[in-house]
């Protein structure tokens, strides 16, 4: 009898620590298919979108069911803060798996889920978004076609710790 109760208990505290593991991961209710990180399952393959011309590892993709529907959600974790208003970089990141969700399993994503260290925040999958991305993929591959391409350097944090400073032609901000 002492020992069903103890397995009972037992039970009752693996269910407990694993809801408090999945509120820290930032993840909905709902069935992780696939994870980067390796604490859910072994990493996979990255996803492959020929259409888009793009290809990654979302952290994790979770299949929610919201408004009686099954859909596939990205969630891209940052270990950082939030800042207080999300990095162009971790929408467009964002917005690429959800490219390569559509593409892979025929489903649009409404949205993704942006998870910091202090928050979630719930990226909606819209047109815009798309465009974004899109057009920002487009940008990256004539740059790597082009025969030079100027450098940015309006971070002066980012160029302080570049690590082609010392081959840097351009003016460097200090």
């Amino acid at each position: 009898m002492l020992a069903a109760a103890m397995l009972v208990l037992l039970g009752l505290f693996l269910l407990w620590w694993g809801r408090r593991r999945r509120v820290a991961t930032g993840l909905p209710a709902g069935d992780v298919i696939y994870s980067d990180t390796g604490l859910w399952q072994e990493v996979q393959q990255p996803l492959l979108s020929r259409r888009f011309g793009l290809v990654g590892r979302p952290d994790y993709l979770v299949q929610v069911k919201e408004n009686g529907k099954q859909t596939t959600v990205p969630v891209e974790v940052k270990s950082r803060r939030r800042p207080s208003h999300p990095l162009d970089g971790h929408i467009l990141q964002l917005g690429a798996y959800c490219l390569l969700v559509e593409d892979h399993y025929k489903q649009k994503p409404p949205y993704g889920l942006l998870h910091y260290a202090d928050a979630t925040l719930r990226i909606p999958f819209d047109d815009s978004l798309r465009h974004a991305v899109l057009d920002t993929a487009d940008a990256i591959r004539r740059a790597r076609r082009a025969p030079d391409v100027a450098r940015q350097h309006d971070d002066p944090a980012r160029c302080r710790g570049c690590g082609y400073a010392h081959a840097c032609g351009d003016q460097a901000l200090t």
